[in-house]
C-alpha cells in the first residue's frame, strides 16, 4: 500500500488544490521539501470542520506515513479516494 500512497502523493499538484472526499469539498495544500524525500499535506474541508494533515518521508530503507494527531487510516482512506475538482 506504501508504494500507492507515494503514487497519489506525488501527483498531488504542489501548492494549493482542490479536492472532493466524501462529497465534500477540501482545500488541499501540498509541500514537498529535500528534493522529493519528504511531503507535507494538510487538507480543510470548505463548509466544515474536519482536516487531514500527515508527513510523508523516504528513506534510504523505508518510507514512513506520520498522520498529525489523527489515525492512519483516515487519512489512508482520505489519500486513497479524494478526487481532484
Amino acid at each position: 500500500m506504501k508504494d500507492s500512497l507515494l503514487h497519489i502523493i506525488e501527483n498531488i499538484p504542489e501548492g494549493y488544490s482542490t479536492v472532493q472526499f466524501e462529497d465534500k469539498k477540501y482545500g488541499l495544500t501540498k509541500t514537498t521539501f529535500t528534493n522529493g524525500k519528504s511531503y507535507k499535506i494538510y487538507a480543510e474541508e470548505l463548509q466544515g470542520n474536519d482536516f487531514i494533515s500527515l508527513n510523508y518521508y523516504l528513506t534510504t530503507t523505508s518510507e514512513l506515513l506520520k498522520p498529525c494527531e489523527m489515525p492512519e487510516d483516515k487519512v489512508t482512506r482520505f489519500l486513497m479516494e479524494m478526487e481532484s475538482l
